[in-house]
């Protein structure tokens, strides 16, 4: 009988001793740490498709062979902005509006918007704006000017895959007078970080969507007439539109 009741109890010991195990495999938690800092990018952006901001892309400055330039340097850039081409046009002595010749590609064969491409890598959301001047009347190399000619640039928004708020202020159309300064896109405080894309018109409207308008009174040579826009983009925020 003595030998009998050993056994319940060594079973019972084994029990606790299994029991005992299972609590120490509970060795608790222990936290470690994952981190990253973003600095302002000092490299540049590489253009994009106005209409497909995700695609990169390789445009062509129709006035200039060997163009288009680089971008502006640092976080806050000018990527890209296109020239604009109005062809040969007969000498006519009643007005006329030309259109311009939408953006190509040395890389495909779409036909796009004329656009500016503008980045803001500065990592603080602080908001900029961008501004347009016609530096010149329309001249030819002898410095005979094309009197009343204007540059009308209409259907234009802005396209970006950035998350950060679209700029507030975007003009949907313009005219350049010469020497006079227009700012047509500002982004706010909040606003802007990314890469942003002011686009004249579509694909479909590209072509109707940047014109000149010559009078007919104004005295045209049979030679080549030409003028620089110029691009300025500052760490300005919005509300700081000067026309």
């Amino acid at each position: 009988m003595k030998k009998l009741s050993l056994i319940p109890i060594a079973a019972f010991a084994l029990i606790l001793v299994a029991g005992g195990n299972t609590a120490l495999a509970d060795g608790g938690t222990y936290d470690t740490n994952a981190k990253i800092k973003f600095i302002p990018a000092e490299d540049g952006t590489d253009p994009v498709d106005p209409e497909e901001p995700e695609t990169p892309v390789d445009p062509v400055d129709p006035t200039d062979p060997d163009g288009p330039g680089p971008g502006t340097p640092g976080p806050l850039s000018i990527d890209y902005a296109s020239s604009f081409q109005f062809g040969e046009q007969e000498i006519t002595s009643r007005d006329r509006t030309y259109t311009a010749a939408p953006q190509t590609y040395t890389d495909s064969t779409k036909v796009g918007p004329n656009y500016v491409q503008v980045t803001d890598n500065r990592g603080t959301e602080t908001g900029w704006s961008l501004q347009v001047v016609q530096d010149d009347q329309f001249k030819t190399a002898s410095e005979q000017e094309l009197r009343g000619a204007e540059i009308r640039v209409k259907n234009a928004a802005v396209n970006s895959i950035s998350q950060s708020a679209k700029p507030t202020t975007v003009k949907g159309s313009f005219e350049l007078t010469p020497g006079s300064t227009n700012t047509v896109v500002s982004a706010h405080e909040g606003e802007g970080a990314g890469t942003y894309l002011y686009h004249f018109g579509t694909s479909e409207t590209a072509a109707e969507s940047v014109e000149l308008f010559v009078p007919g009174s104004s005295t045209k040579y049979a030679d080549s007439y030409s003028t620089t826009l110029t691009w300025t983009l500052s760490d300005i925020p919005g509300n700081t539109d000067n026309n």
